[in-house]
């Protein structure tokens, strides 16, 4: 296990993030590989213990666990790690889809909307087409510097009971338009 954190992470025998998402669309170990080294990029998330458990080329499945770091009050899913599960979804199904080095992407808003209160699991879906890249990113970028595009995703608990729909808004901009430094 070492030896693969060491990989993921070591700038020195850095294994490309692509190529691991792109091994984790066929291997269970691949897709263990790319939540752990989930984990060591976005700490904000770890103890929330969310799991990419499926992904193609063109949507990501997610997981929040039914857990007590994941609870509010009445020992429901908190309304802000739902949120943060949207945010993360959309943004690596997005970040899968675009090449991150040309195109780098923030967050500018989300919107949720909160329908049942979770009590057990859930999954957020996210889906983008090759068309819908096309149309909302690739042409706009044409003619402007960035673009924002909103992605809608919805959260199902294991019962499939709709429990959230979230609207995060993506600004898309090439690199070599960015003028802020990294």
């Amino acid at each position: 296990m070492y030896m693969i954190m060491y990989l993921v992470t070591n700038s020195d025998h850095h294994m490309d993030a692509a190529k691991i998402i792109q091994k984790a669309k066929t291997s269970r170990f691949w897709l263990w590989v790319l939540n752990r080294g989930l984990d060591r990029m976005i700490p904000f998330n770890k103890p929330h213990a969310f799991r990419v458990v499926e992904i193609t080329d063109t949507s990501i499945k997610t997981c929040i666990p039914y857990k007590r770091r994941n609870f509010n009050h009445i020992r429901g899913l908190h309304a802000c790690a739902l949120a943060t599960l949207s945010e993360f979804t959309t943004g690596l199904t997005l970040i899968n889809s675009l090449d991150p080095a040309k195109y780098r992407i923030i967050m500018q808003r989300f919107e949720m909307d909160y329908h049942y209160q979770g009590k057990m699991t859930a999954y957020a879906n996210f889906e983008i087409t090759d068309a819908w890249i096309d149309q909302e990113i690739y042409q706009p970028l044409q003619t402007s510097e960035s673009v924002v595009v909103p992605c809608i995703v919805k959260i199902h608990d294991e019962k499939n009971n709709h429990l959230t729909t979230g609207k995060v808004f993506w600004q898309v901009k090439a690199w070599n338009k960015v003028r802020t430094k990294v």
